[in-house]
């Protein structure tokens, strides 16, 4: 056991039990290659399927004749919508209760959309196979730009439901519209600004798939699949297919990235389960990098046009934002049903205001459907990025330092918790002391001394602040769900005789560190020491059911169900030491994992020996069960809100446009921290993210509706040559209602870095007298601000 520990933990800072810096233990099987993704399943007899997608955005199916890929030698089926039609299974719900097509029918609706699939040997003869069918399709004006998806006129997307005359999908409202117009009404200074955050991609490093194995005799159905969600997976497949639930197992095994793209059900799931009960063999679906980037679900893409209300000397009074939404030909997006927009209505931000109203309408477009929360939670990126903006618009109209304007108007610390004005109740936080935090690391000042020698020079340096909060842990069964299912966590806890344990959670890891994480989790509760703790996720047959991982979720909800299943086995304890020590349980107490007689630390008994005793032949009290073993679900009382300051130094080449991010300094605030060592990695990743949804990343349409972002020479994500040393740090102000007061840390870098880094540029370029640029801020987006011609990118 002391080598494997040696191999497991460093010295020095790092920690044997409980919380503190340790080394991911999932990390020793994927240094070696030796992880195991959908792709590496491989079963007896295992075909392989290929999806045939729509070269146009919007036609109708004239025909589809598959004779010649079924005469190919190598191929065993090849089903479209009309076969589908025929099980019933030809269109399926979405995570926003519409529906979509499995395989087109009627028509194809947007660039990519899947349209045949074929079964065949091997993944080559299907894909040679999909040359071989013959689609004719009649063209129908496609609808690319949002703005014009509303007008009165154009072409009906969803045709398939009665009576649609347009392609609205819903008007959403949030706050007060009369307490914000008065506001309005009366201040001194109001700036409106339209922007765009446009259509970006999570773009995962694994791609979607899925492998399915039907037995026709069991009447079982396996599902090897790429889910962030698989207990919410295997249910959806139960109501898709008529399957009883009891009989289909999804396996989730190890992930390659995730970011909100593997929470919807993806047609290709369907065609693989489908093929398996057609053939009865197993079918295996695994799409490429195109396919990933063209079909799977996006994120963003929501037009904006705000406005903030503010005093003369710079108190903000009110904002009001109207949105219109851009969710491609289905509605798809993953969100809690009564939230159609998300979180957006944490748009109000860090900030304590009068009043606030905002409007959000959906709308259909041709082209991909999602809406899936990016390394955020549920559009809070949009209402940080909105707000943010905003802020410094503000402050370049007040002639104010867009400092100074934040600091005039952030919640206090004694206001928490702290109600905004569209109704969410922010739990805990110090504002104030985290942006100052950030400012003393970057020196603000002097940077403000350097960028005016700089700019006596010609050279365009920029200095971007930014704060926000998010709002993660969805959620309360309340007001949350997804389909009807509410969004709790379960976790399941066994202490096995020889003081080892297992702990089943329902989250399912997409490279976060929940068997590290976790596993610290119930160390700290009991004194086992980590590596003593098996982690077990992502398999429906051996784990307790659960809504699982997307919008920062994993440790609001699941690590504060595993840190009440751990306390349940404490208690348990408790009661069985009482029976080896002879003691009343009310005359012990926990004391660095053993529980003891009080007033007499020597009579006691360590975890390890109480599991052993509890296998044992000791009488216990009656009612109390052997073993120490648990199960709990978590149902949130609240959201948790973590928040940070960030502050971005950048350099426009005033001859190229070309944006280099030379200083980022990030201070996040997630409560209490189980792993430093992870809490650092998830920042660092989510600042990279921030630099390519600033920079580069768009997911571009031609005027016919043709996706021209389809591989990663177009669609471009940062590399290490694109983002500076990061400069991070924390602050900890622990939630209040969370039961270790941890507030989740996954994606809150995602969500504050990309205004910050915008309001890096537009400070950058504060000669030429542009007040906003939208992202990405490529350098001929930046060019042509700077020529006075920018313009959104749709």
């Amino acid at each position: 056991m002391a080598a494997q520990a040696g191999e497991l933990m460093a010295t020095g800072e790092e920690r044997l039990i409980g919380f503190g810096r340790m080394k991911r233990k999932e990390d020793a099987r994927f240094i070696r290659g030796r992880g195991r993704f959908v792709d590496d399943v491989q079963l007896p007899g295992m075909l392989h399927g290929a999806m045939l997608r729509s070269p146009v955005a919007h036609a109708r199916i004239v025909s589809i004749d598959t004779s010649a890929a079924l005469a190919h030698p190598r191929v065993h089926a090849v089903i479209t919508g009309k076969d589908l039609e025929a099980r019933e299974l030809a269109w399926m719900p979405t995570m926003s209760l519409d529906r979509q097509p499995v395989l087109a029918t009627d028509k194809v609706r947007f660039h990519g959309q899947e349209v045949a699939f074929v079964i065949a040997d091997d993944r080559y003869s299907a894909r040679d196979a999909l040359e071989l069918i013959d689609v004719e399709y009649e063209l129908r004006p496609a609808v690319v730009h949002v703005r014009k998806a509303i007008e009165p006129g154009a072409p009906v997307i969803r045709d398939d439901q009665p009576g649609r005359r347009d392609n609205h999908i819903f008007s959403w409202e949030s706050g007060d519209r009369t307490a914000t117009e008065q506001v309005f009404e009366h201040a001194a200074v109001a700036v409106e600004q339209e922007m765009v955050f446009p259509r970006s991609h999570p773009a995962p490093m694994e791609t979607c798939g899925a492998a399915a194995d039907y037995d026709r005799v069991s009447g079982k159905l396996t599902v090897w699949c790429t889910t962030q969600a698989p207990h919410a997976h295997r249910t959806l497949f139960a109501l898709l297919t008529g399957l009883p639930e009891h009989r289909i197992r999804v396996i989730s095994p190890d992930v390659g990235g995730g970011f909100g793209n593997k929470v919807p059900v993806y047609p290709g799931y369907v065609c693989a389960i489908v093929g398996s009960i057609t053939t009865g063999r197993p079918v295996k679906w695994m799409e490429d990098r195109s396919e990933n980037l063209m079909s799977t679900g996006f994120a963003r893409d929501y037009a904006m046009k705000g406005k903030i209300a503010a005093t003369e000397d710079g108190k903000i009074l009110g904002i009001s934002v109207d949105v219109i939404a851009d969710h491609g030909a289905f509605n798809a997006a993953a969100q809690p049903a009564k939230f159609p927009a998300g979180f957006f209505h944490l748009f109000t931000g860090s900030y304590d205001l009068e009043a606030a109203y905002c409007r959000v309408r959906g709308v259909y477009t041709n082209k991909a459907p999602g809406g899936v929360a990016y390394s955020c939670s549920f559009r809070v990126a949009e209402g940080v990025y909105l707000v943010e903006r905003l802020v410094d618009c503000l402050a370049h109209e007040l002639e104010l330092d867009p400092v100074e304007l934040r600091l005039r108007n952030l919640i206090r610390a004694e206001q928490f918790p702290y109600r905004c004005k569209t109704g969410w109740v922010y739990d805990s936080g110090d504002y104030e002391r985290t942006l100052r935090k950030a400012l003393q690391i970057a020196g603000y000042e002097e940077l403000r001394s350097e960028q005016a020698r700089r700019r006596e020079l010609g050279e365009l340096m920029g200095i971007g602040v930014g704060f926000f909060t998010e709002a993660v842990g969805a959620g309360p069964r309340k007001h949350m769900d997804i389909l009807g299912l509410a969004m709790n966590d379960g976790a399941a806890l066994r202490v096995h005789p020889t003081g080892k344990a297992q702990l089943g959670i329902s989250v399912q890891t997409q490279g976060q560190g929940h068997e590290t994480t976790f596993a610290q989790i119930v160390s700290e509760e009991l004194g086992i020491p980590a590596q003593d703790i098996d982690v077990v996720h992502g398999d429906t047959d051996t784990t307790p059911y659960g809504l699982g991982t997307y919008g920062s979720r994993s440790t609001p909800v699941s690590g504060a169900a595993t840190a009440l299943v751990a306390r349940k086995v404490r208690d348990k304890a408790r009661i069985v030491a009482a029976a080896m020590l002879e003691a009343a349980p009310e005359d012990l107490e926990w004391v660095s994992g053993r529980w003891t007689v009080k007033g007499d630390p020597e009579q006691g008994a360590t975890i390890q020996e109480i599991a052993m005793a509890a296998r044992g032949p000791i009488e216990l009290p009656p009612g109390v069960e052997a073993g120490l073993d648990a199960e709990t679900v978590y149902d949130p009382p609240n959201l948790t809100f973590p928040f940070g300051a960030y502050v971005c130094v950048v350099d426009v080449d005033p001859g190229t446009a070309k944006v280099t991010v030379r200083r980022f300094v990030a201070v996040d605030d997630c409560g209490t921290q189980i792993n430093p060592m992870i809490v650092e990695g998830q920042v660092q990743g989510g600042l990279t993210d921030g630099v390519g949804i600033a920079l580069m990343e768009l997911i571009a349409f031609d005027e016919e509706g043709n996706c021209l972002s389809g591989s990663l020479m177009d669609y471009l994500i940062p590399t290490a040559v694109e983002v500076p040393d990061w400069e991070t740090d924390y602050t900890v102000t622990p939630s209040p209602h969370h039961p270790i007061g941890a507030k989740g840390i996954g994606e809150s870098a995602t969500v504050g870095s990309p205004p910050t880094i915008v309001n890096a540029i537009c400070d950058a370029l504060k000669p030429y007298g542009v007040r906003h640029v939208d992202m990405p801020c490529t350098p001929a987006r930046v060019w042509d601000a700077m020529q006075g011609k920018g313009a959104p990118p749709q």
